[in-house]
């Protein structure tokens, strides 16, 4: 009884659905008591109180402070006699979970009622909130704001299958965290765990090198080589990669020659696919150049004096090299040869398709090593090894960095690959490399750079599948993102968990704010001030919402700011040649040379 009267801080005035207005006693003689030579702050933003009912303790989350907090029906009472009331103390809370013996639940089963007391909690009492995390199904990724000593614990099922995004402003320990989180569970030795990292600027290759492996564009070794196969892409998306405006009746008619090119492909390679069931989205490998080939030789030829007899051939092209057929020239007037006037009108289009197959910056879908179809279609690889080339590692870790590949495509690229993965897992749901018996968490670095709102892109379509369905097949989503307020509301709003480190902008805190539960959008206005690698943890992965200290990563990602203090003192010998290897980086788009 001694120990409840030392916490006691005030006492229920008022309840209101889930929110409650708590008077804190006149008496208390320090808003900063001391409790077996521990110092505690009484109302702080985001901390815990005690409210003991029986046999169990409810606990609530301090949400307002001082006059905000005061109850409706007290506001006009304290304005018409403010002296009386000027000293009166309030805080407004809103319960959180229950404790019954040393087990904490979050939900409530039973109500306060005006008249009970209310008490600080202690370490004591954080150490029941924050614990009770099972090991087997929990990962520590940094500690308590509120009690450095207490272990800052994620529930590893519920961040997988209920999704979970990490949003932050630039500079506020985004990538650190992603690091600190992939790496905690890299480090729990799972055997068959599977984590995709679709990471557009290359930050984490040395941050996290002990745990993965890294695909990419120009990579040392040819086994780490990203391809993704231009005959894996959907139609529509193929097509976007060309430039030139294509006429309804020009499409279907491409539309209808790839089509027929699948199909050939699939009898010469005896593929186990139905005929009717192929379409120009059916991922069955064909040749680009045979088909460009024969569509330019079309759209080139002309006939003699009967229009039915195709001209003599002045110089015969070569499918390989992509060179053109060339017949003579159109005669004038009624002079033979004459022009073939069933022609499509599409030469500009197919000038577009043969530069980009010959451009090395597209060499990883052009070009795709043994993925590549010969002229029969026929390659020495099939997406199965694509697939385990990518999930099948035997590192928990498998990163693929996209920064080798051009801006302009990065969407319809990464929704083409996560559409590829997906519905592999998801026509695959019964194999032991499904999704159900072996779940996959696809991590999105810099989702808001191809995952625009509004977007109806093939990457905003597939992430939205994922996150309304993902779940039932196995594939879990982790979006990182400083831009909350470009993403699609459908699919932030799917996410479960929600990691939110330092925020300035106001517009992007309103995202947030709405994607929390409504009695705790309040804290949200904390985002701007807190520390650097500190965030505001809720939903389903945490028993409670909680502000979190992540620990700091060995190797710091690429996206740390260098200091320009310690890089100016270096004096840099041979400027003129860094120039010109810098020349031959930008010419070859490739980095690393």
């Amino acid at each position: 009884m001694s120990k409840n009267r030392i916490t006691e801080i005030g006492e229920i005035d008022s309840i209101s659905g889930n929110s409650i207005s708590v008077k804190l006693f006149d008496n208390i003689k320090s808003n900063m008591p001391i409790i077996n030579g521990v110092v505690y702050r009484i109302g702080q933003i985001g901390s815990f109180v005690r409210i003991p009912l029986g046999y169990a303790n409810l606990y609530g989350i301090v949400t307002q402070i001082g006059s905000a907090a005061i109850p409706e029906n007290l506001k006009e009472a304290v304005v018409k006699d403010y002296d009386s009331l000027k000293n009166t103390r309030w805080i407004n809370i809103v319960l959180a979970g229950e404790q019954i013996g040393r087990k904490f639940e979050r939900g409530v089963t039973q109500y306060p009622t005006t008249g009970d007391k209310v008490h600080l909690v202690t370490i004591n009492d954080l150490d029941i909130i924050y614990g009770g995390y099972e090991d087997s199904n929990s990962i520590t990724i940094g500690n308590i704001s509120a009690s450095e000593s207490l272990d800052a614990k994620l529930d590893l099922d519920k961040l997988i299958s209920r999704h979970c995004a990490i949003v932050g402003s630039t500079g506020s320990g985004k990538s650190n965290s992603v690091s600190v989180l992939l790496e905690a569970i890299a480090k729990r030795n799972f055997p068959s765990s599977r984590v995709l990292v679709i990471d557009p600027h290359g930050e984490y290759n040395d941050a996290l090198s002990n745990y993965s492996r890294v695909i990419e564009t120009n990579p040392k070794e040819v086994i780490n080589k990203l391809n993704i196969p231009f005959w894996a892409l959907p139609f529509n998306e193929l097509m976007s990669i060309f430039s030139g405006n294509l006429n309804d009746s020009q499409l279907e008619y491409i539309r209808e020659k790839l089509v027929n090119a699948k199909i050939e492909s699939a009898k010469t390679n005896k593929l186990d696919v139905p005929e009717e069931s192929i379409t120009a989205d059916t991922p069955i490998p064909f040749s680009i150049k045979k088909l460009w080939f024969e569509l330019d030789d079309y759209e080139r030829l002309n006939f003699e004096s009967d229009r039915k007899t195709k001209s003599k051939l002045i110089s015969k092209g070569d499918i390989e090299s992509l060179k053109s057929n060339e017949y003579p020239p159109t005669g004038l007037g009624a002079s033979a040869p004459f022009l073939n006037n069933s022609r499509k009108g599409i030469l500009r289009f197919l000038d577009s398709v043969r530069n980009k197959i010959k451009d090395n910056s597209y060499s990883f879908m052009f070009n795709p090593g043994e993925f590549t179809p010969d002229v029969d279609g026929k390659t020495k690889k099939d997406i199965d090894s694509l697939l385990y080339n990518w999930l099948g590692n035997t590192l928990p870790l498998t990163i693929l960095d996209l920064s080798g590949i051009p801006s302009e495509i990065m969407s319809s690229i990464s929704g083409t690959l996560l559409k590829i993965i997906y519905d592999g897992l998801f026509w695959g749901v019964n194999t032991k490399v499904g999704g159900k018996n072996q779940p996959l968490l696809i991590v999105l670095e810099e989702a808001h750079s191809y995952l625009k709102a509004g977007e109806n892109s093939i990457s905003s379509r597939t992430v939205q599948m994922i996150a309304k369905e993902g779940r039932k097949y196995g594939v879990g989503l982790l979006l990182v993102t400083q831009r909350p307020s470009e993403l699609d509301e459908t699919v932030l709003s799917q996410c479960g968990t929600m990691v939110a480190l330092r925020m300035n902008n106001s517009k992007d805190r309103g995202h947030i704010r709405s994607a929390v539960q409504d009695e705790l959008q309040s804290m949200v206005d904390l985002l701007p001030s807190l520390r650097t690698g500190e965030a505001l943890i809720s939903g389903e992965a945490v028993k409670i919402p909680s502000r979190i200290k992540f620990y700091k990563i060995a190797n710091s990602p690429k996206s740390s700011d260098p200091k320009a203090s310690q890089k100016w003192i270096e004096k840099i010998e041979g400027t003129e040649e860094e120039y010109k290897k810098l020349l031959k980086s930008w010419r070859n788009k490739n980095y690393k040379l």
